[in-house]
């Protein structure tokens, strides 16, 4: 029981460095990716054509990779990053591709018929989106970005590979102690669990608070 509470106390550790991970690279993800569907939605065919390849090609590299170029290539030119750095940076980086089809979905779900009206009321443009569209994106947003909450939650174990000591470097830690694999492995599995599902349904009871009646949104998750 001592090995087994001892144990856990570490994960737990390592699990306050896993949620770090997620929300700084969600939140950070985020900014960018509102940045990237504005130009999709509205802007020019330059800034449009610019923000699809940046999405396209953020889609396609594999996290490990971009972590890679970020932790191991950035110092060839002189900018090094402390390995938690690193990690936020690629997550919130592959992070933002997603989540700005996620928000271009949601403001593109927003019925122009309110636009419309917005607009022969005198609103101008700004005033249309901040007002109407942009709150409204946000709401329809909630419910695809559980699924991308719990898609980061579990890619922060790839930051291992930097050496951040998140919650599976710590379970290798014991292992490499105690050699109990199994035991070991399946505790921060049940954490991980715990995380996604604590998460999920919280989100969940969020995107009832905050529905919109009538609008259901779909088909903004990663695919």
């Amino acid at each position: 029981m001592e090995f087994f509470l001892s144990s856990m106390s570490t994960i737990l550790k390592g699990s306050e460095v896993t949620v770090n991970l997620t929300v700084a690279s969600l939140f950070f993800g985020a900014i960018i990716a509102v940045f990237v569907a504005l130009a999709q939605v509205y802007g020019k065919w330059w800034l449009n054509f610019i923000a699809t390849v940046y999405e396209r090609i953020l889609r396609s590299i594999p996290i490990l990779i971009i972590m890679f170029m970020i932790f191991f290539g950035f110092p060839s030119f002189g900018i090094r990053f402390d390995p938690f750095v690193a990690a936020v940076i690629s997550l919130a980086l592959r992070s933002s591709a997603y989540q700005s089809q996620i928000f271009r979905g949601a403001l593109l779900s927003v019925s122009k018929g309110q636009i419309m009206a917005a607009r022969s009321l005198g609103m101008t443009g700004a005033q249309t989106f901040f007002h109407i569209s942009f709150p409204q994106a946000v709401r329809f947003s909630i419910a695809p970005m559980t699924n991308e909450f719990t898609i980061v939650l579990k890619d922060t174990s790839i930051a291992y590979a930097l050496g951040v000591t998140e919650l599976l470097r710590e379970g290798t830690y014991i292992v490499s102690t105690s050699y109990e694999p199994l035991l070991i492995y399946s505790m921060c599995a049940a954490v991980y669990f715990v995380m996604t599902f604590g998460t999920n349904k919280f989100v969940s009871l969020m995107e009832k608070e905050f529905a919109i009646p009538g609008y259901e949104v779909r088909g903004l998750e990663r695919g």
